[in-house]
């Protein structure tokens, strides 16, 4: 029962979300901060209503001034609310093309003026990233990436795709993990208290001077750090 209830109080939140965030984004459209401004707009409420403990050390991600690509693994669509809480100002994401489609999200998500790429279309997807390394460059804003590029559904990190660190090269700007505990096989919906989570973002990998030549390299190091911060937390989250 408290399952179906807690369901549908996030329907509705959804939609009344998504509804302030267009609005939000209709009087301001394409501001970059709008995305940490609608990302705060479905966090808040929806751990509340979730009964989610949410632990954050974010100190290197919230110190960080200048330009930077974010990287973070990916489980599942309740990363909107459980990451959203720690988006920095200033920041975009990227997204699939698909998300427009969305009713209230998609339009909103367009209007904070995150990029939509479509990965069907080689030519239009190299485009995107041409235009989020100018963005990054000049324009004083980060880019948050999920490099997995799909939900690993809680079993593990996902082999990384290159387009996040090729970007950050290409732009010359650091790159700041962020991770977040393994939570979406552990979240019990239908308690009162769903579960704790921690979120933890890594010390700034510069990539300035960097090649494509570097660019596995830093994958990896990239990848192994926050695997090993995962398996930390995880540890720590459950005792042992």
């Amino acid at each position: 029962m408290l399952f179906l209830l807690r369901m549908l109080a996030m329907a509705v939140h959804f939609i009344l979300a998504g509804i302030l965030g267009l609005l939000l984004g209709i009087c301001r459209p394409f501001n970059p901060d709008n995305s940490r401004l609608c990302a705060r707009l479905y966090s808040l409420p929806a751990r509340w209503l979730l009964r989610l403990r949410l632990q954050t050390e974010v100190g290197s991600l919230f110190e960080q001034r200048e330009p930077c690509v974010i990287v973070a693994n990916h489980q599942s669509n309740y990363d909107l609310y459980v990451l959203g809480a720690v988006v920095p100002r200033r920041t975009v994401s990227i997204g699939k093309k698909s998300l427009k489609w969305v009713p209230f999200f998609g339009q909103l998500y367009w209007l904070a003026g995150n990029v939509l790429l479509d990965r069907g279309n080689a030519m239009r997807a190299r485009q995107a990233m041409l235009t989020t390394t100018e963005t990054l460059k000049h324009k004083d804003t980060s880019i948050w990436v999920f490099p997995e590029g799909t939900r690993n559904l809680g079993d593990g990190l996902l082999p990384f795709k290159k387009g996040a660190f090729q970007m950050a090269i290409a732009a010359g700007v650091p790159i700041i993990p962020v991770c977040a505990s393994t939570y979406v096989k552990h979240m019990r919906l239908n308690r009162w208290n769903s579960g704790e989570i921690m979120i933890r973002s890594l010390p700034a990998i510069p990539t300035a001077g960097l090649s494509l030549d570097d660019l596995p390299q830093l994958l990896d190091n990239c990848r192994s750090q926050m695997q090993q911060c995962i398996e930390a937390m995880d540890r720590q989250l459950s005792g042992s």
